[in-house]
């Protein structure tokens, strides 16, 4: 098993800022990305951002110059720190990472998800 444990969601005002981190455990050989998805209510779960193990980066548009997603050097663990933080932001946020374990089975492993509530 590959096990995802996530923390730093919380309530925080618009403009304010606020960081999750997310970290992987378990019998895993390699992590080729890990990132961060959201699902507000009523919508589809909808990537937010990834890094690969080469240290790219992919961003949506909508969080563009206000999140910054960064990593350890050994990859099981990202942070995600956002910036200006506007309602909209306002979803469940899931850690997401694709590998191989020891045993050379792929897995691809959600964490169980943090809320994070923008309101004034």
């Amino acid at each position: 098993q590959v096990q995802l444990v996530e923390s730093g969601g919380g309530l925080v005002q618009p403009g304010g800022s606020l960081s999750v981190s997310c970290v992987a455990s378990g019998s895993i050989f390699s992590i080729n990305a890990m990132g961060w998805y959201r699902q507000a209510p009523g919508k589809q779960r909808e990537l937010v951002a990834t890094v690969n193990s080469g240290g790219g980066t992919n961003y949506a548009d909508s969080v563009k110059g206000r999140f910054t997603i960064a990593r350890d050097n050994g990859m099981n663990t990202v942070y995600l720190q956002m910036d200006s933080l506007k309602p909209e932001d306002t979803a469940v946020y899931y850690c997401n990472a694709k590998g191989y374990m020891h045993t050379m089975r792929p897995y691809d492993s959600w964490g169980q998800g943090t809320q994070v509530t923008v309101s004034s």
